[in-house]
């Protein structure tokens, strides 16, 4: 009964307005209301901040600042190796596998589509038919920077206007389609093992998805998709990441899908659902074609 008041509550209360009130009291530096908040909220979430850069509270003065708290240099070691791609996020896994018929699994008897993931881009989501993807939700008590599994060349972003349903592992069980409502910005990169998406998934309180080389992308939220295309590699301008590097990062928590193109990895074989992720830990390995004679 109770999951069930959940679930309907998601459908009624006002998310826009929640998540705009949210972000606003977030970046308010407000003295010891603000530590109270930051206080409370890693009790109540149990925030290990031992890996923090600034592991005190009095370090930060708004609670965004608390939020995306970076970690010390050493508290990630990135996973050696060429054809070794790495975690892009702390959190847990959802769903990983392989992209079939054109749909993405959520949970339990739920799929969407990847076109509507996608944002109706036919031509792109034609790029990961039959390839992988890999879904990583982050929760209130994880580090909330995402970080690239592998070097790549940034070829275009895509902002998808949506709801702001809760993406926690309540509601992805119980909300159809629930990525492919949310909002979400879409980042698409050229690697050394074909076409990957990064998404970055919005939902209820997110006040902000912000990437390293655009700042703030959401909000504003004006409702329309945009779409950003970047110089290609060795172009003035080209936007060039390497594996490990910070990317982008969420003010609240939310979840980050991964798409491979076909053939191109295998996911490592230690991850399955309810996974415990970490950033640089291995999360695939390059497909290996035999050298033809």
């Amino acid at each position: 009964m109770l999951e069930r008041i959940k679930i309907k509550l998601q459908y009624l209360l006002p998310k826009q307005w929640l998540t705009l009130l949210a972000g606003w009291g977030a970046d308010k530096q407000a003295g010891w209301l603000t530590q109270l908040a930051i206080k409370t909220f890693s009790r109540y979430y149990k925030v290990d901040m031992k890996d923090a850069q600034n592991p005190e509270f009095s370090s930060y003065h708004s609670f965004n600042e608390f939020f995306v708290r970076p970690l010390h240099a050493d508290a990630r070691p990135i996973a050696a190796g060429d054809q070794v791609l790495v975690q892009p996020a702390d959190g847990t896994i959802s769903q990983l596998g392989t992209i079939r018929d054109g749909q993405i699994l959520q949970a339990k008897e739920h799929n969407y589509s990847l076109e509507a993931l996608l944002a109706g881009n036919y031509q792109l989501a034609a790029e990961f038919q039959n390839g992988q993807f890999i879904t990583t939700y982050l929760a209130p008590h994880d580090y909330h920077r995402v970080h690239m599994p592998c070097y790549g060349v940034l070829r275009e972003m895509i902002y998808v206007p949506g709801d702001l349903f809760s993406v926690n592992p309540l509601t992805t069980a119980n909300i159809p389609n629930l990525f492919a409502r949310n909002e979400r910005v879409i980042c698409i990169f050229d690697t050394a093992f074909g076409t990957m998406a990064q998404i970055l998934v919005g939902a209820t309180v997110v006040g902000s998805i912000e990437t390293v080389w655009a700042g703030s992308v959401t909000p504003p939220r004006e409702g329309v998709i945009r779409r950003w295309t970047y110089p290609a590699a060795g172009d003035e301008g080209a936007i060039v990441l390497e594996k490990g590097q910070e990317m982008g990062h969420f003010k609240l928590g939310s979840t980050v899908i991964n798409l491979f193109a076909e053939n191109k990895v295998y996911l490592a074989v230690q991850l399955s659902n309810g996974s415990i992720t970490r950033v640089g830990e291995p999360l695939a390995e390059a497909v290996v074609t035999p050298a033809t004679s």
